[in-house]
């Protein structure tokens, strides 16, 4: 009877254990859950974070675009020039005006439109300098190389082309406007694109159309979103 009645007090400190392991399991899983639903509140409000930033960004996209296009309006037929709504790029789309062919020396007519154009543009863009990580100016060229050359000796032909005409085009911006000069040289950079982004219609190389250079405002949305993210 005794090893019976012992075999039963052991069964009873045996529940007694098992129910403290119960215990602590459901205490496990309330704590679990806590962390869950913490760390769901913390994404919920970087989500929203990040959210506002989009909704800024495409605010202040379309207001850009529309300082850019109540300015320059009714000067786009005669320079050549278009506005692309999506990329805020004031795209000059005339090369025979731009520059001689194969050269990198401005023409008189170009000079003649960046003297009207550049100290507007600049100033147009003005309110909006806090939220622009860059402007660049674009330089691009058609497929097109020197008679005889392979298509990777035109391709980096063309290179050293736009590299050189949007050089000459910052230059010449900079010289206008001598008391920007400090936001120029900080702010606006020189790309050249080469060929690398073709104009196509239909599936063909619009080459008149490829040979352009682009000034490009350029948002800083990217870096608030990522000093977000950093910041937890």
């Amino acid at each position: 009877m005794d090893k019976i009645f012992g075999s039963s007090s052991r069964t009873q400190e045996s529940g007694e254990h098992w129910l403290t392991v119960s215990d602590l399991m459901a205490g496990l899983m309330m704590v679990f859950l806590f962390i869950a639903i913490v760390f769901m509140m913390i994404t919920q409000k970087e989500s929203n974070k990040i959210k506002d930033v989009a909704v800024a960004y495409q605010e202040n996209q379309v207001a850009i675009f529309e300082a850019l296009e109540g300015e320059f309006k009714n000067d786009l037929s005669k320079w050549g020039a278009t506005i692309d709504k999506e990329t805020l790029a004031f795209n000059f789309q005339s090369p025979d005006v731009l520059f001689a062919n194969n050269e990198v020396k401005l023409s008189e007519a170009y000079k003649d439109i960046l003297d009207d154009f550049f100290p507007r543009y600049i100033n147009v863009l003005t309110p909006f300098r806090d939220s622009l990580d860059e402007i660049r100016i674009e330089g691009h060229t058609s497929s097109a190389g020197l008679r005889g050359s392979t298509e990777a000796q035109a391709y980096f032909y063309n290179m050293r082309l736009s590299q050189g005409r949007t050089r000459s085009v910052l230059e010449y911006g900079y010289s206008l406007m001598p008391n920007e000069a400090d936001w120029i040289k900080a702010n606006i950079a020189a790309v050249g694109f080469s060929s690398s982004r073709l104009i196509m219609k239909e599936n063909v190389e619009d080459a008149a159309m490829s040979r352009r250079v682009s000034f490009r405002a350029i948002t800083n949305a990217d870096i608030q979103i990522k000093r977000i993210l950093e910041s937890n």
